[in-house]
């Protein structure tokens, strides 16, 4: 009772061919497919800055210099 049989996954595969239809499945696999494809190069995007920014700190002005 704990493991599927052979049956029980004809079943459940003959049940997502009535839902989804022979020609929808390919369609849904080829749209998971480009939204992995476009998750890994938004990724890879993130990796690789465009350029690099630096910015010049000046150094900060102590109390006795800012005393008057």
């Amino acid at each position: 009772m704990g493991s599927f049989s052979v049956w029980h996954w004809l079943i459940v595969l003959v049940i997502v061919l009535v839902l989804f239809g022979r020609g929808k499945i390919p369609e849904l696999m080829g749209d998971v497919a480009k939204g992995i494809k476009s998750f890994k190069k938004g990724i890879s995007e993130d990796d690789t800055p465009d350029h690099a920014k630096t910015v010049d700190h000046k150094p900060e002005d102590t109390k006795e210099n800012t005393r008057t």
